[in-house]
């Protein structure tokens, strides 16, 4: 009895060490904290279906999602490094990403590219390099996105005349839209922000730039510069092909195109999904024109790492599948939300085949052009101070040059160049 007594007592402690070296041994669950601010709305389930297939192949990897809107993001997230509760993972825009990089707060993630032997070639080449700083990649492309010509193919056909073409210039698409605005004093030939996101971009179009070369002097009012902003503002002021700000009264750019009252308009290729769903007419794109030469918008959103995350490879990981891979990839395609920023050839012929618009070969097209934002520490408060002085040229408050004079005076006040 004695004996039967010990043999079970060791079989008892044997399953025991047994459980205790499994314990050890298994893998510990890590959660993560990641916060973005592009997955509000309807971009809410996109991205916990890919949280969801996130965990399912990385059982030991939990995600706590955090979205914050937009307009509130940047604030909140210097708040929280101000107080050093940052997330482990966290969305940047472009324009913000060189100020994050040059505070120290981001992790630089060459060493976990090369440790887990992740071949980049998989990455849009412009969006990768987007989030370099230093010569160290910092983060990891999240989606990216350009602005393109829309236009609405009823009007073009009411007014007789033809589509836009690649080969259109300035004064080409003015003549469209002074035909459309005849059709109606309810109707405009286009749309086009007057805004330092347009700016700086139709500038460019003619020869004109915001900077000397080496960044080190603003040339804002520059002969090519005031020649640029006058053509903007001649197409409300002097033309009306585009409405003043009374003409809106208070309704945006997007919802005059879907109520079929525009002819044209320039905006993302995010729009896609609201047209899709609200516009009963039929509508295309084209390459935005310009003037000397042709220059499109290039924006992208990335993914970082806190340079304090006590999870680095798992927050690695999870950046590296949004980035990445074929699934989150193909469920941003299918919901029409932005660009997976991936070099992958199903993905992009499934993103192609999609309609309307009918032509989205010019989204890849329009690649051709790209103009990156002037990224620069005081982004923000140059934006606002440009953005303050076109629309006053805009309202008719002051002249183009008048403006682009002060702008400049203004800049060189209180910006900080190299």
């Amino acid at each position: 009895m004695k004996k039967r007594f010990v043999v079970l007592l060791s079989l008892a402690l044997l399953v025991l060490v047994n459980l205790f070296v499994v314990a050890e041994t298994a893998p510990k669950t890590v959660t993560i904290n990641f916060a973005n601010f592009s997955s509000g709305g309807d971009n809410t389930k996109y991205l916990e279906e890919m949280r969801k297939i996130f965990e399912k192949t990385h059982p030991s990897i939990k995600v706590k999602i955090e979205t914050i809107g937009y307009g509130d993001y940047f604030t909140v997230m210097q708040t929280r490094i101000a107080g050093g509760n940052v997330p482990d993972a966290f969305e940047l825009n472009y324009e913000n990403f060189a100020t994050y990089a040059k505070k120290g707060t981001l992790l630089p993630l060459d060493e976990l590219i090369t440790k887990g032997k992740f071949d980049t070639v998989v990455i849009n080449e412009n969006a990768l390099h987007a989030f370099k700083a230093n010569n160290l990649q910092y983060g990891l492309p999240f989606s990216f996105s350009n602005v393109i010509l829309i236009y609405n193919k009823e009007l073009f056909d009411k007014a007789g005349i033809a589509y836009p073409t690649s080969g259109w210039t300035w004064d080409d698409q003015l003549e469209a839209a002074k035909n459309i605005r005849a059709l109606g004093n309810n109707v405009f030939g286009m749309f086009q922000p007057i805004q330092f996101h347009e700016f700086y971009k139709v500038v460019k179009q003619n020869n004109g730039s915001l900077f000397n070369e080496d960044m080190t002097k603003f040339t804002v009012n520059s002969p090519e510069n005031v020649e640029t902003l006058q053509f903007i503002v001649d197409r409300v002021r002097k033309y009306n092909v585009m409405p003043t700000e009374a003409q809106l009264a208070g309704m945006g750019d997007w919802e005059l195109f879907k109520a079929g009252r525009l002819g044209m308009i320039i905006t993302g290729s995010w729009a896609f999904p609201d047209f899709i769903r609200d516009c009963d007419f039929e509508w295309d794109i084209a390459i935005e024109p310009g003037k000397v030469r042709k220059a499109t918008h290039f924006f992208a959103n990335g993914l970082v790492l806190s340079k304090n995350t006590k999870n680095t490879e798992a927050a690695f990981e999870w950046i590296k599948f949004l980035s990445s891979s074929r699934e989150a990839a193909n469920i941003r395609v299918d919901a029409g939300w932005e660009l997976p920023a991936v070099t992958y050839p199903e993905v992009i012929e499934r993103y192609k085949r999609q309609t309307p618009p009918t032509n989205r070969e010019v989204v890849f097209a329009s690649l051709e052009y790209l103009v990156t934002p002037p990224v620069i520490e005081q982004f923000a408060e140059m934006a606002d101070i440009m953005g303050k002085y076109l629309a006053q040229a805009r309202d008719g408050v002051m002249t183009s040059e008048q403006a682009l004079k002060e702008a400049q005076k203004e800049l060189e006040q209180k910006i900080k160049l190299k």
